[in-house]
Formats: C-alpha cells, structure tokens, sequence
C-alpha cells in the first residue's frame, strides 16, 4: 500500500499527458489532440481552455509523436565528418541559420571519419528527420545514393550525378596556388594528400597535376594522411625523406602540423618550403607562421547546402536518386580564393641547411 503523500510525489514526478490535460478540460482526449495539431477544427473557446489547463499542468507536446502521421518532424540533420575539425565550426553556423530561417531544427550527428559510423548514425536519424546534408561523406556513392532514396538529401563538398550538391570551386583553388608557387620559382611541388575516402582530395590532387604540367612544373604526391594536426606531423616525417621547396596540404590542419614538425626537426617555413593549406579555417592566419590557404566560404556552404534542401522540400522536388535521373540538379560550385600570408615565400637559390626526420618519431605518429 502506497501512503497519500506517495502517491502525490509519485504523481509530480510523473509528467502530465494527453489523458490528463483532458481530464481537468472536461474534453475527449482526442479534442486535445485537435487543439494542439489542428486548432482550426476545435472551438476557439475550447482550444483557450485546453492550452490554459495544459499550461497549468505542464503538459509539453511530442512533436516526434504528433509527425507521425503526417511525416512531418520539421527536423533536419547535418552529418560531419569530425566535429572537432574547425573546418565545420562555420559550416554548422550557416546550416543552423537557414534552417532556423526555414522554420526547421538542425541536429549535427559527428560520424569521426568513420564511413561505418557514417552509415549507423544514419539508420538511427533517418526515421526521425524530413531531409539531411552530408558533410564531406566518406560513405561510397552506391550507399548515398540508397541514403537520398529514403530521404532528400544533399551533399556537401562532393559531387553525384544524380544527388543535389554544393561544391567550392576546388580547380580554380588549386590553379591560384600553383600560379602562386609558379610565380616564387618553385619548380618541384608535393601535394601531401587527405583521406582516400575524399572526394575533394582526388579534384584537388587532379587539378595540381594538370596546371603544374601547363607551366612546366613537377607535381608529386605522398600519403594519404588523416586530415588532423598529428597527420601532418606524420606527414613531415615522409616528406623529408625526399624534399621539394613547395608542399601543398588537403587541408589547413595537416599543413599546420606539418609546418610544427619540420621545425621541430630544425627547419624553416617558408626558409626551406612553402606551405600552403586548404579551406582557411579558424587559426590558420594566427599559427606561426600565418598558413597561406585556398580560403573557402564555409559559412556560405552550410547555408547554401540547407536553403537547397528545404527549397526541395517545399516544391515537391524528386526527393529519391532514381527520381533525380529525371529531374537533375546541377552542382552549385561556390568560388574560392588563395589568402597569400607568411608561409611561402620565393625559392631560395642555394640549398638550405640538411634536416632528417626521426624514424622512431614517425614510427609513433603513424602507428
């Protein structure tokens, strides 16, 4: 037997429902449920007095209950890579912009480079959201495109014939750093590459190619890396086994890390190599030296990547990959410009001082 005062706490604890907010109403409990999911078909009075009672009580509404029937959860979900990557920090401020714009909630899911973890979190937001983007995805694009037949979706940073997607302009962004490296003299460059999984990557490590063979230049590649700090100290290690004056990084994180661990082992930036990075994320004018990057607009990106998802939801367009063959949408290509700082300079005529990488170091960063 529970005492009087047991059962009240009990009760307090207990968070009031549908039932009860009918109840204390004098009303059916499916007139509740009309008052709060189509008010236009409940008495204006009768609607006043439940969400008086309802508001007494406490009573919160499940939106993810009441989306049931209709489909309709205004959710959407942006999947990142890692989250801990400044490179998403603006994107995820203007996908929360145009989604706030939109009259939708934006739920970020970090998948941490993982195309496994990439496809579990999706089997769990996937029910719950009515569109997503996918942030730089490592997932194949046969898996995509079986994700964009359940919902509309977009891609971010990568293209698919028969996806929408949003791109910067990674051709015209590589071709500024060669000129850039052509013009200091540099005749050799190395490009020290980023996941295999990217598909921004392989553009990028395409386009050095072919503009350093417009103007007579030599362009190698070494790696892949981890697109993070300790990638680009592992990446200095095999760099220096077989150095160029000039290296350009996938991104902005490797090119820092690199540019920590050739000094470490006694070099200089830009003394002995230009470095250049990708993508001009947060810090990257403020390490030492200051990085010169291909600066993307990712502010710009994250808002373009939602506007373009709920534009299709609001007109009904093919939401699935087979319906898109039929109603295609062109990738948006958004520009990208080269910000010019302190960590590449002309090529030194003479040959700089030796410095070796330590092969117990690199051993340990790699493994």
């Amino acid at each position: 037997m529970h005492s009087d005062d047991e059962v009240t706490r009990e009760d307090a604890r207990r968070s009031p429902t549908i039932y009860d907010v009918a109840a204390a109403a004098g009303v059916a409990s499916s007139t509740v449920s009309r008052a709060f999911s189509r008010p236009g078909r409940v008495r204006a009075e009768t609607a006043a007095r439940i969400h008086e009672v309802a508001r007494e009580l406490g009573y919160r509404t499940n939106p993810l209950a009441r989306a049931l029937p209709t489909g309709r959860t205004a959710l959407l979900a942006l999947v990142v890579a890692d989250l801990t990557n400044p490179f998403f920090f603006k994107i995820i401020r203007g996908a929360e912009k145009a989604a706030l714009e939109a009259g939708y909630t934006l739920l970020v899911t970090d998948v941490q480079e993982s195309a496994e973890s990439e496809r579990r979190a999706l089997d769990r937001v996937l029910p719950l959201v009515e569109g997503l983007v996918l942030g730089t995805s490592r997932m194949s694009d046969t898996a995509i495109r079986m994700v964009a037949k359940q919902r509309p979706t977009v891609v971010l940073n990568r293209v698919l014939s028969d996806v929408p997607s949003i791109v910067t302009d990674n051709a015209r962004g590589m071709r500024t750093v060669v000129e850039h490296l052509h013009g200091l003299d540099h005749k050799i460059l190395t490009y020290i590459a980023g996941p295999e999984a990217s598909w921004a990557d392989g553009m990028r490590w395409r386009a050095m190619r072919e503009v350093a063979s417009e103007y007579g230049l030599r362009a190698r590649r070494i790696g892949p890396f981890a697109p993070t700090v300790a990638g680009g100290r592992a990446a200095a290690h095999v760099f220096a086994q077989q150095r160029t004056t000039a290296a350009v990084a996938f991104n902005d994180l490797i090119a820092i890390g690199m540019m920590h661990e050739i000094m470490r082992m006694g070099g200089q930036v830009p003394r002995d190599v230009s470095i250049v990075g990708f993508d001009d994320i947060f810090g990257a004018d403020f390490c030492v030296p200051p990085l010169t990057t291909v600066a993307s607009p990712l502010t710009d990106l994250g808002w373009h990547a939602v506007r373009m998802l709920t534009d299709r939801l609001k007109s009904g367009a093919p939401a699935t990959a087979a319906a898109a063959r039929t109603h295609r949408v062109r990738p948006a290509l958004l520009p990208a410009t080269l910000e010019v700082r302190d960590s590449t300079r002309e090529r030194r005529a003479r040959r700089p001082a030796l410095w070796r990488s330590d092969k117990d170091r690199l051993d340990t960063l790699v493994g």
